[in-house]
């Protein structure tokens, strides 16, 4: 029978290789983490830079957008509104409904030879006739 001195050096050597291969399983994973973790910032770098254009991009058409929209709404006529004065190339998209509906009546009258002196009017309606809604002389029946 070994003696048991011999016993415990046997298993602090095999305790020795394992806690060696440990150690060099221990490295490697080491490396291994370490290309994961560059290979995790390159990614993180990524997307914060694709995020920061998107946003650059997104503010910028949203700026020409709005001006757009500020161009178009200044163009936009609004009812009670004065009639801006006439030059040479102005749409008529820049008067009221009414003044367009009134400037086709006449281009209406002149394709079919009439002259605008020739065409009906009618009298407006009195404004007491018909109070405006949410003023305090209106009247709920």
């Amino acid at each position: 029978m070994a003696s048991v001195l011999g016993m415990l050096e046997e298993r602090e050597t095999a305790a020795r290789v394992g806690v060696e291969g440990l150690r060099e399983e221990v490295a490697r994973s080491a490396a291994v983490l370490e290309v994961a973790e560059i290979e995790l910032d390159r990614r993180v770098i990524a997307r914060e830079e694709l995020v920061e254009a998107l946003a650059a991009s997104a503010a910028e058409t949203t700026a020409g957008t709005e001006a757009e929209e500020k161009a178009v709404l200044s163009l936009a006529p609004v009812p009670g509104s004065t009639v801006p004065p006439w030059r040479e190339g102005l749409p008529v998209t820049v008067l009221t409904p009414d003044y367009q509906c009134i400037l086709g009546v006449l281009e209406q009258q002149r394709s079919t030879g009439r002259r605008p002196s020739t065409i009906p009017v009618l009298p407006p309606e009195p404004r007491w006739s018909r109070p405006r809604p949410g003023s305090a002389t209106a009247r709920r029946d």
